[in-house]
């Protein structure tokens, strides 16, 4: 792809950021050891999706795996503050997260058979359009606009640990806010409330939230965007009300009851999967659509869900 496409991105977010995500994404995207917040890159083994295979099917469960990666269940959460403006009580969040399109068809075609009949006020997309952490990616970007053309206005992304920033002029051109440590207002009557999104803090630890919160007014309800939860503590400290994440696929292959066996971050377990808090601060950290390595789930089905607001005011 020709760079040129990315100029109106380096003039939006400046030169600088864009530059630092193509020289990882140029030298390191293979990369296994040293780069990120994890000090192994699983999902850049090769390895890893045979030995996933074989261990599936000696155990007689990798074709319960693959049905369970298929078939997307619809969440609801419930978000309470006092903070949030009474107009935007019921305020509604369909928050999908995962889609790693070219591995997870499957899960795909399913969602898009029914989103068009979820009722919500905005679609938030956090991260991860691609399958693998490296290569093509325009059948990721083909599935992302299958998908968005069954969503509603408005639709608010950020990228992910396997997406590249090349990705972003065609996301952007389906009608998706894509967000670089950036921030939108959204207004009802003389209310309003503020979302915010970071480039992944995961892979490329191009996350900014300092720069994004300081665009927020501080008594704002505000909203944040992120593609894994790991940075959880910084967006508590900088007063952010809810923080969207996902990356973690809830663990993905899971002990009966969901406990995950291995999470590929580096946060309490408990923010792995699910509505969580932290100080004043609402989290959700969805188990996602898609799947790494291969096309399986293990007591961890895939989801999208409905983030519902309420004013505890009322």
């Amino acid at each position: 792809m020709d760079d040129s496409a990315l100029r109106p991105l380096i003039d939006r977010i400046g030169d600088a950021h864009v530059k630092a995500r193509l020289e990882i994404e140029t030298h390191r995207d293979h990369q296994l050891f040293g780069q990120g917040r994890l000090f192994f890159n699983l999902e850049n083994w090769l390895t890893a999706p045979p030995i996933v295979r074989t261990a599936l099917q000696l155990a007689g469960l990798y074709g319960r795996a693959r049905r369970e990666a298929n078939r997307v269940l619809v969440r609801e959460n419930i978000v309470a503050s006092p903070h949030l403006p009474a107009a935007f009580d019921g305020f509604t969040i369909l928050h999908i997260s995962d889609l790693h399109v070219d591995l997870s068809e499957n899960a795909l075609r399913h969602l898009i058979s029914f989103v068009g009949d979820l009722d919500y006020d905005i679609c938030v997309l956090t991260g991860d359009y691609r399958g693998k952490t490296y290569g093509p990616y325009q059948r990721a970007t083909e599935g992302v606009g299958e998908l968005r053309a069954k969503l509603r206005d408005s639709v608010y992304g950020v990228l992910g640990n396997h997406d590249s920033i090349r990705m972003t002029p065609a996301l952007e051109s389906m009608g998706i806010r894509m967000m670089f440590n950036e921030c939108d207002v959204i207004t009802r009557g003389d209310d309003s409330i503020y979302i915010a999104g970071v480039d992944d803090p995961h892979f490329y630890l191009a996350d900014d939230i300092p720069k994004v919160a300081s665009q927020i007014p501080t008594d704002a309800f505000s909203i944040l965007l992120s593609h894994t939860p790991e940075t959880y503590a910084e967006a508590a400290e900088h007063n952010f009300d809810l923080m969207l994440s996902g990356h973690t696929h809830g663990g993905q292959l899971c002990l009966p009851g969901g406990y995950a066996i291995k999470l590929e971050a580096v946060l309490p377990r408990h923010m792995g999967n699910g509505a969580w808090r932290h100080e004043g601060m609402a989290g959700y950290t969805s188990v996602g659509v898609g799947t790494s390595l291969l096309p399986v789930r293990l007591n961890c089905p895939p989801e999208v869900t409905l983030h519902r607001l309420q004013s505890e005011r009322r």
